[in-house]
């Protein structure tokens, strides 16, 4: 049977933040948030017409909004603030250079199949000191998706995908991909802006947790 995604989940998604808040410790925790594609790389383009780089883009910086608005925000960058074309090893060495404790890239999906739905997680099929917290991060977001959003979860993968392999070394890393955009329940969804600023408000919860679990 299908899930049903939510769309008046933004509320009690904030209510969660402020009771994180209210527990979190002083330690800071630097992360890389990768927006996919850009520039004349569209990614995925929706059913509904909406593309991928496009959508990704939102989420990121309703992440920053959301952030800025804390009393104690998160120290994140982006990897673009515009639609930019950044090189995949152009991405990853930004974490480097940064010295990120965590690299989150954002994704959609796409699939010949118009019933294929859900989220994918995925973490570097290497192993490194950081592959242990990558796939603790992994599997709270595929449950606070699922849970709160009411996303299908395709369950958390392992892959070599370049951004995941040039990071794991040096950090934890994580790879999401966010609903099919060749769906039409879920293209519509990310059409919405409240939907983007509930699907930011629940990846910010989840980092927020994890910084706890640190």
């Amino acid at each position: 049977m299908k899930k049903v995604l939510k769309n008046v989940s933004f509320v009690i998604l904030l209510l969660k933040m402020c009771i994180v808040l209210g527990q979190e410790t002083s330690t800071q925790k630097r992360i890389v948030i990768d927006v996919g594609h850009g520039g004349k790389d569209s990614g995925a383009i929706g059913v509904n017409g909406i593309q991928e780089k496009d959508v990704v883009f939102d989420i990121a910086n309703a992440i920053l909004k959301l952030n800025n608005k804390m009393e104690k925000p998160l120290d994140i960058y982006l990897t673009r603030y515009s639609d930019t074309l950044i090189s995949l090893s152009d991405r990853t060495k930004l974490a480097k250079t940064l010295n990120a404790d965590l690299f989150l890239s954002l994704h959609c999906n796409h699939s010949d199949n118009p019933n294929a739905r859900g989220i994918e997680v995925y973490v570097a099929n290497a192993t490194s000191q950081y592959s242990k917290d990558a796939t603790w991060l992994a599997f709270q977001l595929q449950a606070a998706f699922s849970k709160e959003l009411g996303f299908e979860t395709r369950g958390v993968k392992f892959s070599n995908f370049q951004v995941l392999r040039e990071t794991i070394s040096y950090c934890a890393s994580v790879l999401l991909e966010l609903g099919f955009l060749s769906n039409r329940d879920e293209a519509e969804y990310l059409k919405q802006q409240e939907n983007v600023f509930a699907l930011a408000l629940s990846i910010l919860n989840s980092l927020q947790n994890r910084k706890m679990k640190l």
